[in-house]
């Protein structure tokens, strides 16, 4: 058996940074107290989600991975705790603007980041204009305790994503998340869905997926978004093993045999059983692979 218990945590942002670091720091240290030892934090958590609006002043946000706050922080954190701690930060390189994680194994160091791959552009959510297209590829990490995938936000809703960290070996699939209303139509909920593709996600893959969303309303130059949290753990197959509610700051932890579940992926038969030279559509966008 290789019993471990991970967790995903949600909260409210505000406009300071270190009162949400702090928050984040509580929620992390709860967790922990309760056994996790994989603990996820949402995305962009050092601020209010700024992406609600087109603002330049916002690009002063972005910072080094050596000289985040966030990243710095939670290095010490996850050495004092024995934790493995994915932290999402908003990064600057030469010219170039991001949204990555970092992501800090159970002694501090940090091993590598994860650049976001899919982008979104849509009322509300206008990461386009603040962020280039990732160019890491996706990563896995093999971290003290297990092999992990980490997506960010909009890249959870594409299956190549999740196959692709699978194939590299990932045991668990983790994803920061920012996600809630939609601005031009209040009324629709995407929760449901957004759940449903993620619980695919784990049960294609036979392997568990963690999401952690921010929860509360936050309202940026005229422009508001209310975030609807449910956070939750899944198990190999895609059931829920913890949720959370839509409103409610904290954690929750959930148990998980990986060693059972790595000897039930490789029964099914799934990864034995696909066909890579038939798949050639997947690397075009029209479907229309050339002959």
């Amino acid at each position: 058996m290789a019993l471990i218990k991970v967790a995903a945590t949600q909260m409210p942002c505000s406009s300071t940074v270190e009162e949400n670091l702090s928050a984040a720091e509580k929620l992390v240290r709860a967790a922990a107290g309760e056994g996790a030892k994989i603990i996820l934090l949402q995305e962009l958590f050092e601020f209010l989600y700024f992406c609600q609006v087109e603002k330049p002043d916002f690009f002063s946000l972005a910072t080094s991975l050596e000289e985040n706050p966030a990243v710095t922080r939670f290095r010490t954190v996850a050495s004092e705790l024995q934790v493995v701690l994915p932290i999402s930060f908003f990064e600057r390189k030469g010219q170039a603007y991001f949204n990555s994680v970092a992501i800090i194994d159970a002694d501090g160091a940090v091993l590598g980041t994860y650049r976001k791959t899919h982008i979104p552009d849509g009322p509300g959510y206008e990461e386009k204009y603040y962020f280039s297209p990732g160019d890491t590829g996706f990563k896995v990490w093999k971290t003290c305790y297990a092999t992990i995938g980490v997506g960010i936000c909009w890249d959870q809703w594409f299956p190549e994503a999740a196959r692709c960290m699978a194939l590299m070996g990932a045991e668990m699939l983790l994803y920061p998340t920012a996600i809630g209303s939609e601005p031009l139509n209040p009324a629709y909920d995407s929760r449901p869905h957004w759940q449903a593709c993620m619980q695919g996600h784990a049960a294609a893959n036979l392997m568990p997926v963690v999401a952690s969303n921010r929860i509360g309303s936050e309202t940026i130059d005229g422009s508001s978004l209310s975030f609807y949290g449910s956070s939750f753990i899944t198990d190999n197959k895609g059931a829920l093993l913890a949720q959370y509610d839509r409103q409610t700051r904290g954690s929750i932890v959930a148990e998980m045999d990986l060693e059972a579940y790595a000897e039930e992926r490789a029964a099914w038969g799934l990864f034995r059983d696909r066909r890579p030279d038939a798949y050639a559509s997947l690397l075009t966008l029209d479907g229309d692979p050339p002959s």
